[in-house]
């Protein structure tokens, strides 16, 4: 192809994935869609600017409209978290996290987090941001593998035997609240920052609905701000005010330059959004998620944590190994068009099985709720999986029945202005 086919190549392939999408039932934990008053800000002249500094302090000119913008996000960030400072200019929650390990630690320092098999993000592991990149030497919380969740106990024994600069609570995996308030009065013993990456529980926490990192005890929180969060893909760091310095230094000159303004623009539209609308849709997140969970339960899956009511967050973990891998298993159910992710259960390493075919899958219902379903359509959406990986039906005659389910959740809920969930805003004026 030549370069005008290849352009024209690029245009038909995003609309495919439009098309694609409004067919399909995303059960990606990490994924979600925003509205349309979001993607008018991501698309405006704010995405070809630079204003490198914090608002009032830049050091490009042409701000007089973008500082007010910056000064909106970081205002109602902090009225919407209880938080004394808020950093909205890192471009992602992984760099967002940098942001805290640079202001917080030296490399060599020690820090506490969970090992991704136990549902630690890669941005805490060796090979990541944490340790690869900033060069933090890292220990990692004991895990309960029946309870999802890190053992206070033993983990109280770690901080204080090895005595980290740094203790991060957050997950990947993430189904129940964290012991912040617990481990967060081990670590002050040895005089350890406290963390929390909110990354995927960034929406509940805004609603009320999930937990309170910084009443809890935790003194800075990072975060993306596209999972439970219904913004852009962006980042954020929460403070209080003793840390304001360390954080802002640390994010500008430290790790970003131009800090994507038409992201900003849009992540203070969807902080206003989820001040008036967050409590409402993350009850109903976590709702679908139970529902989501017994539905899958009762129709023979192995959904984990039956004993505590499966999860009290977006997400829900399935045990697939009675019926195959978890890297087969997703690539069927996308023929079937049901998008979910293949995710390590803790146990996955020692039973010989890697990332690319592990034995779960992590499932999320951030998207499915923003389109406005509800319990019934968690249970319709239980049997499509069953009849795939249970059932082994054709994934075609699926596909067609998810398509047709799929008609009436159009429309993004939960926003000033409903609008079409996955329309292709054409611009150019030729075909």
């Amino acid at each position: 192809m030549d370069a005008l086919e290849k352009y024209q190549e690029v245009f038909r392939l995003i609309s495919e994935h439009h098309k694609w999408m409004k067919e399909t039932i995303n059960l990606i934990a990490s994924e979600n869609i925003v509205s349309q008053a979001v993607k008018e800000a991501m698309i405006s002249d704010f995405s070809h600017r630079y204003a490198e500094g914090m608002p009032g302090d830049r050091v490009y000119a042409g701000c007089k409209y973008i500082d007010p913008v910056e000064e909106i996000a970081m205002e109602l960030a902090k009225e919407l978290f209880g938080a004394e400072h808020a950093n909205v200019q890192p471009v992602s929650g992984v760099v967002a996290n940098l942001v805290v390990y640079s202001a917080l630690t030296e490399p060599g320092d020690k820090m506490v987090a969970l090992k991704i098999p136990s549902g630690g993000h890669i941005s805490m592991g060796k090979i990541g941001a944490a340790g690869k990149v900033h060069g933090l030497r890292l220990l990692y919380f004991e895990f309960d593998n029946e309870e999802m969740n890190i053992d206070v106990d033993k983990s109280s024994e770690i901080i204080r035997n090895e005595e980290p600069k740094l203790v991060l609570f957050g997950a990947s995996v993430f189904l129940f609240p964290h012991p912040v308030k617990e481990l967060s009065e081990v670590a002050k013993e040895v005089d350890a920052f406290v963390a929390y990456d909110a990354s995927h529980v960034l929406g509940l926490i805004a609603g009320g609905k999930f937990q309170d990192p910084l009443r809890e005890g935790a003194q800075v929180i990072s975060s993306s701000t596209h999972k439970t969060f219904p913004g852009p893909q962006h980042g954020m760091v929460l403070c209080y005010d003793d840390l304001r310095e360390r954080i802002d230094k640390a994010t500008f000159p430290g790790l970003v330059s131009n800090h994507h303004l038409h992201n900003v623009a849009g992540l203070a539209i969807a902080l206003a959004e989820m001040m008036e609308y967050g409590k409402e849709y993350s009850k109903k997140i976590i709702e679908n998620a139970k529902s989501l969970a017994q539905a899958l339960y009762e129709r023979g899956f192995d959904v984990l944590c039956e004993h505590k009511g499966f999860t009290e967050s977006h997400q829900v973990v399935v045990d697939v190994t009675k019926y195959g891998l978890g890297g087969d298993l997703e690539k069927k159910l996308e023929r079937a068009n049901i998008i979910v992710n293949r995710n390590l259960l803790p146990w996955d390493l020692a039973e010989g099985r890697n990332f690319r075919n592990p034995g779960g899958l992590r499932l999320g219902t951030s998207e499915v709720t923003r389109l406005g379903m509800g319990k019934s359509e968690m249970e319709e959406i239980a049997e499509f999986m069953k009849r795939v990986i249970i059932d082994k039906e054709g994934e075609k005659r699926v596909a067609e029945d998810v398509r047709e389910f799929r008609r009436e959740f159009q429309e993004v809920k939960y926003c000033f202005e409903s609008g079409k969930a996955y329309e292709y805003l054409k611009i150019r004026g030729w075909a």
